[in-house]
């Protein structure tokens, strides 16, 4: 018969676990700092040595890294996502800026099905007040906090390879990589306007209505993606007008 002795696991076998499905399931983030070890050890009801051992583990697998005087963090495990030469890359072509809200619409449409479908009652709530944030942030927050929504319906689609990939996506995003939210405004576009279609979906999810959640997200990015066709053709009409007018002036 294929039966084996039953072994008892060891306490610091569980710590890792428990820390690997914290960072699977993105509540622990890429640099989040973890308590310090007295505290973590009396939260997790293990002794030193176990947590000790765990996080040797762990940053065996390259899931933590210790800063020397400053503590375990978690490992910049979206770093190898992107490499800097095809960030570059992306920052150069304007083929990748409309690929990439592309992606974002395939994406996040998906996120928003699935979060109004499958998202807990705490979920939609976490959207709600990412929504509440935005709405009252200040015009130099409103970027970020923009940000933080959109990753709140991400989160709430649950699941976890989607995760992160978009927050790997939204970390080029954060950096300008792509489009800087004031190119937007450059078109004559007003906050509310854009508050509208956040609100829009925010609506759809807390209606638990999948389709209108879906097709919220995506005529918000169509509508991104047409504000930034304008913007590059704006820039161009521009370039030709100043040659025009060089030429013109004899400059």
């Amino acid at each position: 018969m294929p039966f084996e002795k039953v072994e008892p696991e060891k306490l610091s076998a569980a710590v890792t676990r428990q820390i690997e499905l914290f960072i699977l399931r993105g509540i622990l983030r890429p640099g989040e700092r973890l308590p310090p070890e007295r505290e973590l050890a009396e939260r997790l009801a293990v002794s030193r040595p176990s947590l000790r051992e765990a996080i040797a583990d762990l940053r065996d697998k390259g899931l933590l890294s210790t800063k020397r005087g400053a503590g375990v963090y978690v490992a910049d495990v979206l770093g190898s996502a992107f490499s800097p030469a095809l960030v570059r890359l992306f920052a150069s072509y304007d083929e990748a800026l409309f690929d990439a809200i592309a992606f974002r619409r395939d994406m996040e449409g998906l996120a928003a099905e699935r979060a109004a479908r499958f998202g807990s009652d705490t979920d939609l709530a976490v959207i709600d007040a990412a929504f509440s944030r935005m709405a009252s942030a200040r015009p130099g927050d409103e970027a970020a906090r923009d940000a933080d929504f959109h990753m709140a319906i991400i989160e709430a689609g649950n699941n976890v390879i989607l995760l992160h990939m978009m927050r790997a996506m939204y970390d080029l995003l954060a950096a300008g990589v792509f489009y800087n939210r004031q190119v937007i405004f450059a078109r004559n576009t007003t906050r509310a306007e854009l508050l509208r279609q956040h609100a829009a979906m925010n609506d759809a999810l807390q209606a638990r209505d999948a389709n209108a959640a879906r097709a919220a997200i995506e005529a918000h990015l169509d509508f991104v993606s047409g504000a930034l066709v304008d913007h590059i053709r704006a820039e161009a009409n521009e370039q030709v007008a100043r040659q025009r007018l060089d030429h013109d002036t004899g400059s």
